[in-house]
């Protein structure tokens, strides 16, 4: 009974939000509804790429973190002598088949075997460009993960053997001085037309080494960030989606806007941030290269100077 009550469990997200349904995302792909008016200047250009060197990244920094952004919402973080992926995706597309329409426009900046020896991976929730399953399988079975709650199962079913699930606001251990908590986001998940919202979601806070860093997920604006910060900030340096949101009336409910994460960088009380979630794949539309200047703006209007974009294979010293 028990394991049949947690199969059917849903997760939702605790607030009120907008919802999109199937018959709005008909609407959208269908041209019903007109679409957002795009950035004065932004252009339809993926977003810059630089080689990622093996030699870079071959071991973490002696003080303090390096990140390394691999595309989209893919990290590798370096630091307390670990070697950390968050939601690695390596593969050509971002889907179950490999459709045109969502295959892979920059390439990872270094190959999978470039990457050191990973001590864990932090897996935000279960959608196909944040959960890769060949990326993992290359990583091998015996990688160890920490994921939302829901997705254990799933995973042990495909040969993983070392998966932790974690709610929201729960800490893990990941090496001596180093912890990971989940935190809460607004969003959904499902990998199916039949498990929708079976696993949760989160992001990841992560303390060790003198710092702290934060990965928002895939994330909408919700009541959460003013908690985040209240409980675990400063943070020293975010991740910060900010891509995947036109058009607003679809995406609202589920995808930060440029200018949403700006606020989001505000209340979570980060001192510097990168966005992420953009320039990679083509996941909705907006063109590809206006989350940066939108950014830019934002982030001007607020007086502020460390919410960055970089080139996929861009890197960070957090000494």
């Amino acid at each position: 009974m028990l394991a049949a009550a947690r199969m059917a469990r849903r997760f939702l997200n605790p607030w009120p939000h907008p919802e999109h349904r199937i018959t709005d995302i008909l609407r959208w792909k269908c041209g019903w509804v007109p679409g957002d008016a795009p950035f004065p200047g932004a252009d339809d250009s993926p977003a810059p790429w630089r080689k990622l060197e093996p030699a870079e990244i071959a071991a973490p920094p002696e003080r303090g973190w390096r990140a390394s952004w691999l595309g989209h919402a893919s990290f590798l973080l370096q630091g307390a002598g670990l070697n950390l992926l968050i939601d690695p995706i390596f593969s050509d597309s971002c889907s179950p088949l490999p459709f045109p329409s969502l295959k892979r426009l920059v390439p990872p900046p270094c190959a999978l075997t470039d990457l050191p020896r990973i001590d864990a991976v932090l897996v935000s929730h279960g959608h196909y460009d944040h959960l890769d399953l060949p990326t993992l399988r290359a990583l091998g079975h015996g990688v160890r993960l920490l994921v939302p709650e829901g997705h254990a199962g799933w995973l042990a079913r495909r040969g993983f053997r070392n998966v932790t699930e974690v709610a929201w606001w729960q800490a893990v251990e990941l090496a001596p001085g180093v912890a990971a908590v989940a935190t809460p986001a607004q969003h959904f998940t499902a990998r199916t037309p039949f498990d929708r919202n079976r696993a949760h979601w989160c992001g990841w806070w992560i303390e060790g080494a003198g710092k702290r860093l934060w990965h928002a997920g895939d994330t909408a604006c919700c009541p959460a960030f003013a908690e985040i910060g209240e409980r675990l900030g400063p943070i020293d340096f975010g991740m910060i989606p900010i891509g995947a949101y036109a058009p607003r009336w679809v995406m609202k409910g589920v995808h930060l806007s440029p200018e949403e994460a700006v606020e989001v960088f505000l209340q979570t009380r980060c001192r510097r941030a990168v966005g992420m979630h953009w320039g990679t794949f083509r996941l909705t539309d907006e063109p590809m290269g206006e989350p940066p200047p939108r950014l830019r703006a934002a982030a001007a209007a607020r007086g502020m100077e460390t919410f960055e974009t970089w080139p996929v294979g861009g890197t960070a010293e957090l000494a």
